[in-house]
């Protein structure tokens, strides 16, 4: 039952990261396991076998959202935009009353909430700097693939940072719709050898990234972990924002009714209330 769990979790944690604004880090936390996750990559060869039954449940959960939601997702945020981004926002806030129990035993300081307002600005002024452009994978050359390494290794550690969207952050570097379309389509089976190609290289920036990132976050929680914790909720509040700006207000696609948002409403709650019990597990 124990990894059925964490399938689960990691199924929430890659759908997470196909949608812009949505952060896989902060459904991480709100989910119970953010900590276990950094400790179990930062020393995947301490204790392997039990790093493996850890990591192995949620990894598998995340790729199969990826790769079976990848259309799914696509076209809900195409055309039921308010209803897919209310049930991630649910699913964030949900886990928040578990993340505020971390630091609601001491005392408040001065030094915690700058930490808070620092982080809740990094993420705010993220928004301000959009991507207009749109990379293309044709006529790929040695440079195209080894920037395709590069750019998974900057994906992954924004998609680790709680807070902070992975998937934005490729839309805002002009890679976001490049990589979903060829998951898309490895999923279709079309076009696997050049697909494959695409994909392998950013797989191993993006494993790479992981195991980078992982080192300085447990360094992190274990050294000033309070204030790591006030740090996240900034990211976390300022997540909310940004998710509502890139998906809600800047969307011209985007076309509110009384219907979707009464699903929208309806999805919230399911959300809130699948993270809030998750995060007990």
């Amino acid at each position: 039952m124990k990894h059925i769990v964490l399938g689960i979790k990691g199924f929430f944690i890659g759908l997470a990261n196909i949608i812009p604004g949505v952060s896989g880090g902060t459904l991480a936390i709100t989910l119970g396991i953010y900590e276990q996750l950094i400790g179990c990559i930062s020393h995947i060869f301490k204790n392997l076998k039990e790093n493996i039954k850890f990591l192995l449940p949620i990894g598998i959960g995340a790729v199969l959202s990826i790769v079976t939601l990848s259309h799914a997702i696509s076209f809900s945020l195409e055309n039921y935009v308010l209803p897919t981004i209310l049930f991630f926002i649910g699913a964030i806030l949900g886990g928040l009353p578990m993340l505020i129990n971390k630091v609601s035993g001491y005392k408040l300081k001065i030094s915690n909430i700058i930490i808070f307002l620092i982080t809740f600005s990094l993420i705010i002024l993220l928004l301000f700097f959009n991507g207009e452009n749109v990379v293309s994978f044709e006529n790929m050359n040695i440079g195209s693939y080894l920037m395709l390494f590069v750019v998974g290794i900057v994906a992954s550690a924004t998609m680790v940072i709680p807070g902070v969207s992975g998937s934005a952050v490729l839309m805002t570097i002009g890679y976001y719709k490049p990589i979903l379309d060829v998951v898309k389509d490895l999923t279709s089976f079309s076009n696997l050898t050049s697909n494959l190609l695409i994909l392998i290289p950013f797989g191993i920036g993006v494993v790479v990234g992981i195991l980078l990132i992982a080192k300085l976050l447990e360094f992190l929680f274990k050294n000033f972990e309070v204030k790591t914790y006030y740090g996240v909720l900034g990211f976390i509040f300022a997540s909310i924002i940004a998710i509502i700006y890139q998906n809600l207000i800047i969307n011209s696609s985007f076309a509110f009714s009384i219907p979707s948002l009464i699903i929208g409403i309806v999805l919230f709650v399911l959300g809130f209330g699948i993270a809030y019990k998750l995060g007990d597990k």
